[in-house]
């Protein structure tokens, strides 16, 4: 028998004690408090913002940042399986921490001044600040580099004008890390490099409204971040960024969460299939005794296992210093399209019960919809390997 119904090669066995008790942990509030939610939420496209104490407290924001600066300074597979827990709940749940954690938390630990990772990390560690990445634009997602975000110099600080779409938890950041090209020299255009700018909530210029309409990703606040003329002082520019290699960093950091939780929406969506399979009756007997309802659970099953196996070896890669941002393209690329396709077959075994929300099979699928193409599609990460392993750029 296999370890468990989604644990087939025991990866269980993988893991440290530490690593064990952070997945479990991460388990019982999303079995017990979280998901009891999400139906709610799901369907009137808000998000329980009342739980923020709770994932905070869990170590959920800034779990790998060092304690001095308010983190639990776990490794990256325990993020890992962190991650994998939250979206076994939902992708917005997921979206909610990894943007706090590793598009906000990192770029200020990694490239912020010591006054504002003093500042702005213990509070964000403590869900007292709540934070949002501005980099894509209404016409640049997967060309960040063409961004039309500018800053100018001002005295005493920056003027940013621009608009950002798609920000998680845009509406009710306190913080927004925002990327701007400045020039360096003002007469010279070909001095202007992309730099990052830490932009308060209470900042004058700023607006951010919600964004309607979505079918995908409806339990988590999108928004979008309009800068007119807003004008911050010089200590909020992020010292350390310098060009498109860093929001990058921040995005390799964010790519490598999605891909563990991606195996958190496929497991959901296999084991309510698997349970499906087991008791609904066709002809006399459960469909699951079928030969091709069997095929489909084990060709789930599969790709779950393969999945966790990557994870788990990029996560000790990372942990050793040696992951390098393609390896982390190959497993975004791999488990979000896989648990998307799982999604849709497990969505099938179910027949019309599939499109209810009385099973969560129909809430992954349409998140994971979102999940494919955002932190890079998967034809921008094909071509990314591709230009890897060749040596030829395809971008061209």
């Amino acid at each position: 028998m296999p370890a468990s119904r989604s644990d087939f090669y025991a990866v269980e066995d993988l893991l440290s004690a530490e690593e064990r008790a952070v997945r479990d942990t991460v388990r019982r509030f999303v079995d017990e408090e979280f998901l009891p939610l999400v139906r709610k939420h799901f369907a009137d496209a808000t998000f329980p913002t009342e739980l923020t104490p709770r994932i905070a407290e869990l170590g959920c924001f800034g779990p790998t940042v060092p304690t001095e600066y308010g983190g639990a300074g776990l490794n990256s597979v325990a993020y890992g399986v962190m991650t994998q827990e939250l979206e076994r709940g939902d992708s917005g749940l997921r979206s909610f921490a990894s943007v706090q954690s590793s598009l906000v938390m990192y770029p200020i630990l990694t490239f912020g001044s010591d006054a504002q990772k003093r500042h702005w990390l213990p509070r964000m560690a403590r869900g007292e600040a709540i934070g949002c990445f501005g980099l894509t634009e209404p016409d640049f997602g997967s060309n960040p580099g063409g961004m039309i975000t500018r800053a100018k110099r001002a005295d005493g600080g920056f003027v940013l004008n621009g608009t950002k779409r798609w920000i998680t938890n845009g509406s009710i950041a306190d913080c927004a890390v925002v990327w701007a090209k400045l020039r360096e020299d003002e007469n010279d255009a070909r001095s202007e490099v992309i730099r990052g700018f830490l932009v308060e909530k209470e900042r004058k210029g700023l607006s951010r409204p919600l964004m309607h309409g979505k079918w995908s990703l409806r339990a988590s606040i999108t928004s979008e971040l309009i800068l007119e003329d807003c004008f911050i002082p010089e200590e909020n520019l992020l010292p350390g960024t310098r060009g498109l290699k860093s929001p990058l960093m921040c995005l390799t950091q964010a790519r490598y969460g999605i891909a563990w939780g991606a195996i958190g929406a496929a497991i959901a969506c296999y084991e309510s299939a698997l349970d499906y399979a087991k008791s609904r009756v066709v002809f006399q007997r459960p469909i699951g005794g079928y030969q091709l309802v069997q095929a489909k659970l084990v060709d789930m099953l599969s790709e779950i296992t393969k999945a966790q196996l990557l994870c788990w070896r990029l996560g000790r890669l990372k942990d050793a210093g040696e992951m390098r941002p393609e390896q982390v393209s190959l497993a975004k690329m791999n488990n979000v399209s896989q648990a998307l396709r799982i999604a849709r077959v497990a969505r099938d075994i179910l027949g019309a019960n599939g499109i209810t929300d009385d099973y969560p099979i129909i809430r992954h699928m349409l998140n994971l919809e979102t999940v494919n193409t955002y932190e890079g599609t998967e034809d921008v990460h094909r071509l990314t390997l591709g230009r890897d392993i060749t040596g030829l750029n395809a971008f061209e």
